[in-house]
């Protein structure tokens, strides 16, 4: 087998390889993108075994689909972990290398689970979705703006149509109008986009049955359900629910020693999409859910309304994967009562 420690960035890499059969050993810098899969296609074409370590990475799909095609082992590592297990302190791109294939053959590679090729493009969808709403918002409060200037204040109602015709009707200076036109333009484009990937991720979802699942939740809807699904996948790779608030960045710092014990901010590690429609989701679930509202409340009181609501967050993490386990539970039942038994 030829084992590579493969130290990537995204104009070039150094690598450092051993073939464990023969003891040959060596480095090289490929540039990307030809000489690199020129490299990698000569080595495949050899046929045998061979399995490459690199830390993750976002700049890296096309190397990986590569890796894949060519049939080759691929290890993607956590590069916090990799980083604590330097010793010196000298930091050089051969040395990354060097490291890496290191632990490689001393099996201390901290291997880090990584989504199927499908899974990432669902993903997209749930990226493409949510960057169109905020594209969408700006304009919003944009033209919210223009009407405000003009002493035009109706809030929600500037979006019906007698709130439109007042918005156009306004004579305006040359350049503001232009802006107020292509500001309309953009919205009447965006709102058919939006309402098309909306769709798509309902299509979706009654593909996924442990998304409907999740849907029995109060206040989780088919997006938060599908991006829960699709990034903590399965729900046995954790532990217990604490470990996925921590995956998810819903846990605050620590910085502790000795008798003194300092807890901070959240760690805001993780997924930020899932974390912000988690978020969203438990507001949704504090308006709907008696218990959870008294629990909102008792918090917001003691620590203040932006700390109550990542606390709700945090509980909705914890409480989800429970009800991904428990797939078998009549889905005819009430919402609020097809969760009273995964309560905490």
């Amino acid at each position: 087998m030829i084992i590579i420690g493969c130290d990537y960035h995204p104009g070039f890499q150094q690598i450092a390889f051993v073939d464990t059969e023969t003891g040959e050993c060596g480095e090289r810098r490929l540039e990307h993108r030809e000489e690199a899969e020129k490299f990698y296609r000569d080595l495949g074409a050899q046929g045998a075994a061979i399995r490459l370590g690199m830390e993750a990475s976002g700049q890296a799909r096309w190397f990986e689909r590569l890796l894949g095609e060519l049939r080759f082992e691929l290890w993607i590592g956590d590069a916090a972990e990799i980083r604590t297990k330097r010793v010196r302190k000298q930091k050089t791109d051969r040395q990354d290398a060097q490291l890496i294939l290191q632990l490689l053959i001393e099996d201390r590679f901290p291997r880090i689970w990584v989504p199927s090729g499908e899974n990432r493009d669902l993903r997209q969808l749930l990226w493409h979705r949510h960057r169109m709403v905020q594209a969408r918002t700006r304009v919003m409060n944009q033209l919210q703006a223009v009407a405000l200037n003009e002493g035009l204040r109706c809030k929600k109602r500037l979006w019906r149509d007698a709130g439109r015709e007042q918005l156009e009707s306004f004579a305006l200076a040359p350049w503001a109008s232009r802006r107020r036109r292509d500001l309309l333009e953009l919205l009447d484009r965006l709102t058919p986009t939006i309402a098309e990937l909306t769709q798509a991720i309902e299509q979706e979802v009654e593909k996924c049955p442990e998304a409907q699942r999740l849907q029995t939740h109060p206040g989780v809807g088919a997006l938060t359900a599908l991006a829960f699904v699709l990034i903590i996948d399965r729900a046995d790779r954790f532990q217990c629910g604490k470990q996925i608030a921590s995956y998810l960045g819903l846990v605050p710092l620590e910085e502790s020693s000795g008798q003194r014990r300092r807890l901070g901010h959240i760690t805001k590690q993780g997924n930020s999409l899932l974390r912000f429609l988690l978020v969203e989701a438990a507001q949704v679930t504090v308006r709907s859910d008696q218990e959870w509202r008294s629990k909102y409340f008792h918090l917001a009181m003691r620590r203040g309304r932006k700390i109550a609501k990542v606390a709700m967050a945090r509980r909705l993490a914890v409480r989800l994967p429970r009800g991904v386990r428990s797939s078998n539970h009549d889905r005819r039942c009430d919402r609020r009562d097809a969760w009273v038994e995964l309560s905490f």
